[in-house]
C-alpha cells in the first residue's frame, strides 16, 4: 500500500511494539517454550465456559450498560467488602472495564493534562508511561531498589512538585513479584497528605500473593483510598486473559470523571462473559485459593531449577520469577534472552525493558502459570545452561 506522505508527527516517537509481543513472537517462529509472557497454559474451568454458554443461549448478546452489568457490579462490591472491609456502591463507584490495561489508559486519560508529572515506579508495566506521554503528562521515574525491589523513600519526596497529579501504585507487583508493606502506605498516606494528588493503584494480582502475606490494597486505608482508583482483573482472578474483562473501583466523583471517559474509549464490554462471572463469584472457593495454587506453581518452578547456575529473586507474587543470571554470562539481558529463544528454546522477558533507561540488572523473568509439563520442560533446558 502506498504510504501517506504528509507531515506525520507521532504522539510516541520513542514507542516500539511491546516486549511481550516481540519475544512471543519470537517463541513461535523458533517454537521455543515461552515463559516470557503472562498467560497460562492450562485449561480455565469448564463450569465457567458453560456459564458463559448458558448466557449467550439465554440472549444476552446485546450491549451491556455503559458501567457494566449490574450483577456484576453487585457481586464485585460483595467481594471487596468482605476481603477488604471496604464500601463501594455498585452503581456508581464501580465501572467493568475492557481489561486492567483500558481501565489504566481510561482513568490517565481523564485526569493527567498536558505538562502534569505522573510518578511511576520501575521496572515497571510498560503501559502506564505511554499512557501518560500519549495524553501530554510527564513521568518522573522513581527506581525501586535492586535486588528486593522496594521503594526508595530517600528519593521519592524529591520527585514530587506543584506539578505531580498522581502516582501510579503496582502490587502484587509486574515484573518483579515484590509488595508493597503496610508501612509503605502509611508512610505514602503522609507523604501526600495536604497534597492535590491522586493514586492509581494497579492490583490485578491482588489474590496471587504468597507466604500467607496479606495484599495491602489501598481499600483498606481510607484517607489513601478516598483519592485513588483501583484496577483489578478477571483475567488474572480466573485466568481468563483473552477474555480482557477488569473493573476499576473509585469514590463516585473520580468514577464520574472516569467514565466519561470510559464511554468513549470502549463504551462497554462482553456482555455474556459478564453474566458469567457475576453468577461464577458467588462461589469464594472459585478465587480464594489462588495463592496456594500459585504458590505450588513458584515452588515447583524453583525447585526444579535450584540446581541450575541462575538466582533465585524472591517472588511474593504475581505470575512471574525472577532469574539473576551474572554466573552464566557478562551479556546484556536483551541479547541473553534473545539467545535462551534461538539457541535453547526457551523464553523469557528481559527485565531492562522495564526501565525507561533499560537498566541491566542482568535478570530475565519468567512466567511459572504453566502446566507441570512445560515447568519441566523449561527447567531441564535452564539447568543445562
Amino acid at each position: 500500500m502506498k504510504k501517506y506522505q504528509g507531515n506525520l508527527i507521532s504522539k510516541l516517537p520513542q514507542t516500539g511494539t511491546s516486549i511481550f509481543a516481540v519475544m512471543t513472537r519470537m517463541a513461535k517462529e523458533r517454537e521455543a517454550i515461552n515463559l516470557s509472557q503472562g498467560f497460562p497454559d492450562f485449561p480455565i474451568q469448564g463450569s465457567l465456559i458453560d456459564l458463559v454458554t448458558k448466557y449467550m443461549k439465554l440472549g444476552y448478546n446485546q450491549y451491556a450498560p455503559m458501567e457494566g452489568v449490574p450483577e456484576l457490579r453487585e457481586m464485585i462490591a460483595h467481594k471487596v467488602k468482605k476481603t477488604y472491609h471496604a464500601t463501594y456502591n455498585p452503581e456508581k463507584e464501580i465501572t467493568i472495564t475492557a481489561g486492567a490495561t483500558q481501565a489504566i489508559y481510561t482513568a490517565i486519560s481523564a485526569f493527567v493534562r498536558d505538562e502534569d508529572e505522573v510518578i511511576v515506579f520501575e521496572p515497571a508495566y510498560d503501559s502506564y508511561a505511554p499512557s501518560v506521554k500519549v495524553n501530554g503528562g510527564m513521568i518522573k521515574y522513581s527506581e525501586l531498589i535492586y535486588p528486593d525491589y522496594h521503594i526508595d523513600w530517600e528519593k521519592l519526596p524529591q520527585l514530587i512538585s506543584s506539578r505531580t497529579k498522581m502516582i501510579i501504585l503496582n502490587s502484587p507487583h509486574n515484573p518483579t513479584g515484590a509488595v508493597i508493606k503496610p508501612e509503605d502506605l502509611q508512610r505514602l498516606e503522609k507523604l501526600i497528605q495536604n497534597r492535590d494528588i491522586l493514586i492509581l493503584s494497579d492490583e490485578v494480582y491482588e489474590h496471587i500473593i504468597f507466604e500467607g502475606i496479606r495484599h495491602e490494597s489501598i481499600c483498606l486505608y481510607p484517607e489513601l483510598a478516598a483519592r485513588t482508583l483501583v484496577v483489578g482483573s478477571f483475567g488474572k482472578i480466573f485466568q481468563t486473559t483473552g477474555w480482557k474483562i477488569g473493573f476499576i473501583l473509585a469514590p463516585e466523583n473520580l468514577m464520574a470523571e472516569f467514565r466519561k471517559v470510559h464511554q468513549f474509549v470502549v463504551f462497554t464490554c462482553n456482555s455474556p462473559v459478564q453474566y458469567a462471572f457475576a453468577e461464577f463469584l458467588k462461589d469464594e472457593n472459585n478465587y480464594k485459593h489462588l495463592a496456594e495454587f500459585f504458590q505450588a506453581k513458584r515452588n515447583y518452578f524453583t525447585e526444579l531449577i535450584s540446581a541450575g547456575r541462575f538466582e533465585i529473586i524472591p517472588s511474593y507474587g504475581t505470575y512471574f520469577q525472577l532469574l539473576n543470571y551474572e554466573k552464566i554470562t557478562g551479556e546484556k539481558d536483551k541479547l541473553f534472552a534473545e539467545r535462551l529463544i534461538n539457541e535453547n528454546g526457551i523464553a523469557s522477558i528481559p527485565v531492562s525493558s522495564f526501565y525507561h533507561d533499560q537498566k541491566d540488572n542482568k535478570v530475565l523473568r519468567f512466567c511459572f502459570a504453566k502446566a507441570d509439563e512445560t515447568l519441566e520442560k523449561a527447567a531441564n533446558i535452564l539447568c543445562k545452561i
